[in-house]
């Protein structure tokens, strides 16, 4: 029997009950497509995660605050208090003259709501000095960026992120408004100039929804910001590196000088780089993958089975026609290899149609929002061939047993069946 033969006899017997063979193709349709829509989202948050971070700026070292003294970064200025790191370890890392340094800034952190007005909406404010823009190469649309004479009297002076001034001042110039920054949960509120309007930045990139204050302005309406020396406390200090610096080298001069100023022979900072970052949410998201990859898998495991179980009925209600094959000539081969086929054309059915469904339902949730957040997927050629090969490999497998119990039927006894 030639394959084509047999691929003849399988789509005859498939279409002789259509029903049965949808329901049977149906597990491996849902596992298909679930294991490939599973996997293009793990991937796409993968992407997201890699391009706010990238969005952050370019050859960037992060310097922040021991863990239990980092509570400011989720938004709140309690943990300042506790606060490590101060504007003089900044000042001092740009002054040692380390190699592959560029430029250095600090900031403090805190989310807050800008209301100009009557509209408002909630950003994040960012007090950092008149480097920062540098630091992270940050583009001006409007006006200027916070310059070194804002540092050093202290204004009250404001940049704003594209999203936030789009929503505050929609149609509107806001060089020169008036906008209120109130954080601390409504406990704290101040009021700033708009002096700037940033590019649009592309990607992920956080900054489109923070406005840039003085240091010094903020710090001086908060004086609990102060240690009792008198340096200022910040939540991060941001250093960039030369493009093909040695950023392991810029980490350990780093760390050198940080624990001579600190007089600790421990360090109370932790210093990470993009490349870190990445490489941490990275390996994060590969788990998240084979996680919700190995779950999909299961229904793909179902559907084989239920594959095999159709089969095993298959052999057993077609024992006459096995018996007349065998009678006629048909060797243990060629009933070996109709069945097989037959078990392949409804995997490979069930592989098409839910590879098409995968996709389909990848392309819908990209961009949506779920659950307040949105939805990031990226499609890898690699998930649809493993998913094609697995529907192929489960078709062989679910079909291999049924094939050897059609080939033990006695000719004899099959033809007397009824």
């Amino acid at each position: 029997m030639s394959p084509l033969d047999a691929f003849r006899i399988a789509l005859r017997a498939i279409f002789a009950n259509r029903l049965r063979s949808a329901l049977t193709s149906l597990g491996l349709i849902i596992g298909v497509s679930s294991v490939i829509v599973l996997i293009a989202v793990g991937q796409g948050t993968q992407r997201g995660v890699t391009d706010q971070i990238r969005g952050l700026g370019t050859d960037l070292i992060f310097i922040e605050s021991s863990a239990e003294a980092t509570t400011s970064q989720t938004g709140a200025l309690a943990g300042l208090e506790q606060s490590t790191l101060v504007q003089g370890d900044a000042a001092a890392i740009a002054a040692d003259g380390i190699p592959g340094v560029v430029a250095v800034a600090a900031r403090v952190a805190v989310d807050a709501q800008a209301v100009a007005g009557a509209n408002n909406v909630g950003a994040q404010i960012v007090s950092t000095s008149s480097g920062y823009a540098e630091v992270r190469d940050l583009a001006i649309r409007s006006g200027s960026f916070i310059t070194p004479l804002h540092d050093e009297d202290g204004a009250l002076v404001a940049v704003l992120g594209a999203r936030v001034a789009d929503t505050l001042y929609e149609g509107l110039d806001p060089i020169g408004q008036e906008v209120r920054l109130s954080f601390v949960g409504g406990r704290i509120t101040l009021g700033f100039v708009v002096i700037g309007v940033l590019e649009e930045q592309g990607g992920a990139s956080e900054a489109n929804d923070q406005v840039f204050v003085p240091l010094s302005g903020t710090a001086g309406r908060l004086r609990f910001l102060y240690t009792p020396a008198g340096d200022l406390r910040v939540t991060q200090i941001d250093v960039q590196t030369a493009s093909g610096a040695d950023e392991q080298r810029v980490k350990e001069d780093v760390t050198e000088l940080l624990l001579f100023l600190h007089e600790t022979p421990e360090p109370d900072f932790v210093i990470q780089s993009q490349d870190d970052l990445i490489s941490a949410a990275t390996e994060v998201s590969n788990t998240l993958s084979i996680l919700l990859g190995s779950i999909a898998g299961i229904s793909l495991l179902v559907g084989g089975i239920g594959v095999m179980n159709i089969m095993l009925v298959s052999v057993t209600e077609r024992t006459r026609e096995i018996g007349i094959r065998r009678a006629v000539g048909a060797t243990a081969g060629d009933i070996v290899k109709q069945f097989v086929t037959e078990a392949l054309t409804l995997s490979l059915f069930g592989g098409i149609v839910g590879i098409a469904i995968g996709v389909g339902a990848s392309f819908a949730l990209d961009g949506r929002e779920l659950g307040g957040q949105e939805m990031t997927t990226l499609i890898q050629p690699w998930s649809i061939a493993m998913a094609f090969l697995v529907a192929a490999g489960v078709g062989f497998a679910s079909g291999s047993y049924p094939a050897y119990r059609a080939t033990t039927v006695d000719p004899i006894a099959a033809l007397r069946n009824e």
